[in-house]
Formats: structure tokens, sequence, C-alpha cells
């Protein structure tokens, strides 16, 4: 919600009015010298929108207030161009709402566009999220990256390397609405106070890595005519997508990773197709290659690649990963309930080259179990046993 500094004002002020932490106040208005506010200047307050209340008989700011459990000074500051003391019937006024509900709604079908409207949900009413393109997709598609948080531990999580894993999308968004609902509010998850975490770290999110493997998954082949024959073909002539791991083109994203590579070549399918293929060459396709610079660029203390499906966490590669691997892998599969497991007979994957050239803790979570996609009807369970990995994550 926007307001507009009066003569006098300040953030500290506007913390107090609205009960929001003023860190948050100041990370929404980034491009603002808190010490330097002006008369007139636009303020962004993260948690609430201005919802437009017709005016009715009888009414007056205070009594609009006094409903809404409101102070009368935020209502004022909502209008400045309102007289509070000529209101006419049928008149629209601003009045703020805090918001305490969740905008994602993750339980559905989350494509590509579904994803994007919902971070752009967020970003308007959370202005302290900062988003970023790691990249583009074969199809020219964006690959954000979320931002949250301002300190120095710097921490990533991703969701849908793969097509037919996307239930991991929605589940990394719904923890991102919970965060912010948390940090703005003033409430605890599971018991934990959220804004020391957002303190002491920076949390990236890359909620959908693959978003034309999601989209072909979802919605079916894309119009482009060309490509839509190409990936029927490779889908030996289906329509049926639901076993498709890789991304447009036939390369699965989690096999591109210069972590013996070539190791995952020689046993791995020759040609592209759904799943397995590893590509001409390490890094050949964007998505994998947003995902090495984004890495690379960011410096990441840690991270988590979510997967489904098979309640295990993997959290090593070839004895290269450091001790507090171990400590991490253990309390994720505390509050998860999930199993730690540390190396299987896999490579080239996005974990693997993070421990490998960084010697940092990386982990693959596999989330839920059954058959890929799992079924929508898992994902309130998913999102609960997920929930403790999540923070876990950045608290540890």
């Amino acid at each position: 919600m926007d307001i507009y500094v009066r003569q006098g004002d300040s953030l500290w002020y506007y913390s107090q009015l609205y009960q929001v932490n003023i860190q948050l106040i100041l990370d929404s208005n980034r491009e603002i010298q808190p010490s330097q506010i002006a008369a007139g200047q636009r303020i962004r307050i993260p948690g609430f929108v201005g919802q437009s209340y017709q005016i009715r008989r009888g009414d007056s700011f205070w009594s609009i207030a006094q409903n809404r459990n409101l102070s009368l000074d935020a209502l004022l500051l909502a209008n400045p161009n309102v007289n509070p003391n000529r209101l006419v019937v049928g008149q629209n006024i601003k009045v703020p709402l805090r918001i305490t509900w969740r905008l994602v709604q993750g339980k559905q079908h989350y494509d590509f566009s579904r994803m994007m409207s919902d971070i752009a949900r967020l970003q308007n009413v959370y202005p302290f999220l900062r988003v970023t393109n790691a990249g583009n997709s074969v199809l020219g598609n964006r690959i954000p990256e979320v931002l949250i948080g301002n300190g120095s531990k710097r921490v990533h999580y991703n969701a849908s390397f793969h097509a037919n894993e996307w239930i991991t999308t929605p589940i990394l968004m719904t923890f991102l609405n919970d965060y912010c609902l948390s940090l703005t509010n003033g409430s605890s998850i599971r018991g934990l106070s959220t804004f020391p975490l957002y303190r002491q770290s920076l949390l990236s999110l890359v909620p959908m890595v693959n978003p034309d493997g999601v989209s072909l998954v979802l919605n079916g082949p894309p119009e482009n005519e060309t490509v839509s024959n190409r990936v029927i073909e490779l889908n030996r002539g289906s329509t049926d997508f639901s076993g498709w791991k890789a991304n447009i083109r036939g390369v699965d994203l989690n096999d591109q990773f210069p972590a013996r590579w070539e190791l995952e070549k020689a046993r791995n399918p020759a040609q592209p197709g759904p799943r397995d293929y590893v590509g001409e060459r390490p890094l050949s396709e964007p998505e994998a290659i947003a995902m090495a610079d984004l890495t690379r660029r960011r410096d990441f203390a840690r991270v988590l690649a979510f997967h489904t499906q098979g309640e295990v966490i993997y959290w090593g590669f070839e004895n290269l990963e450091p001790p507090e691997s171990e400590v991490l892998v253990n309390e994720f599969a505390r509050v998860s309930g999930y199993e730690p497991v540390k190396t299987i007979e896999s490579y080239a994957g996005y974990k693997d080259w993070f421990i490998q050239d960084w010697r940092r803790p990386g982990f693959t979570v596999e989330l839920g179990t059954g058959t890929n996609p799992l079924p929508l009807t898992q994902f309130d369970e998913i999102y609960e046993e997920a929930l403790g990995i999540f923070l876990a994550g950045l608290y540890m």
C-alpha cells in the first residue's frame, strides 16, 4: 500500500502506526534515504493494500477507523486528498487492509503463467521482495529468482528442475507466501519467530527451473507447430506427457552439470527424450546455464534442490561435502521425517556440482511418495513435511 509523507513524519512513526517492523519498510523503499524523506514522497507499507470503500450516510473517518480496528491517522495517510470534514455519500476512499491470508493458492495445476502472476502479486503486497531474472528457457520464458532477507548468509532453494515434478513449485511458492505473512504480521511459524531469519539470511528462490517442461506436462505441446511435432516425436508419438522430466529439447536438466558428467553420459540414453538424456555436453541448455551462472554470482553458503519423490534427502558427493552437511541433513531429517542418504550412484546433478566446486553443503530433497507427477491430494501433507526443511535451512 502506498502512502504519502507529511511534514514531520518518519519511517519509525509509520512502523509504529502500521505495526510493521521498520526494517521491512526500509527494504520496501530501497531508493529512499530514511533520514531525508520529504513531504509528498511516496512510501510503500508492506503487508497492506488500500481497499476501496464507498461513504455511507452517517460515516466519519473516526467511525470507519473504529469499525476497521485502525488508527485514525492510518486512514488519513491513505487519503491525503480527502477532507475528512466534508465527506459525501457515495464518495470513494481507500481503507488500509492488513493482509492476513495466503495470496498463493498452490493446490492447483500450477504452470508458468500462474507462478508469474503470483510472484507479481506477492511483490506488490510485499515490496521488500526483490525479483531478478536468472535467465531464460529454450522457448524464451523467464526463470525468475526471488530474493527475501537482508542477512549475510546466502541460502538457495529451487524447484521444478524436472517437468513432471512441478508440484515442488507451488510448495516453494506457498512457503514464500507464509514467510512474508509471518514477517508482516509479527507471527511465528511452528513457534519460530521469522524476523531473525530475515535479518541473518538472504534467501534466493528459483521456483521453476524448467518452465517449458512444466507447461508441456500440464498444458500439452506448445502452439508452435515445429516444436509441438518435435516433442511428440521425442515422446514416441504420444501426447501424454505425464512421464516427461526433461526440458523442451529433451535434455534432463539435472544431468547437465560438470560433476563427473561423462559417467552419466555413458549409462544414459544417447538421444533426446522424456528423461535422462544428458545433452551433447555439460551446460548445453539455457536453463542449466542460468542456474550455474546464478550460483556463481551469488556464492551461496548452501543449496537445496527440491524434487519428487521418495521422502529422502541426498547430501553427499564423492566425499567432497563438508562435515557441516551431516549436521544439517540430520536436522532436516528430524523436522521432516525424511531419510538422509549420503550418496547413490548418480552424477552430474546440480547439488553434485555445487558440492564439488564449492565444498559447501548441497542437498537434493525428494518430496512425497508415489508416481510422478504426484497428485494434488498429497499437497498439504508434502507442504507440512517440507516446511520444517525450509525453516531449518535458514535457522541452522
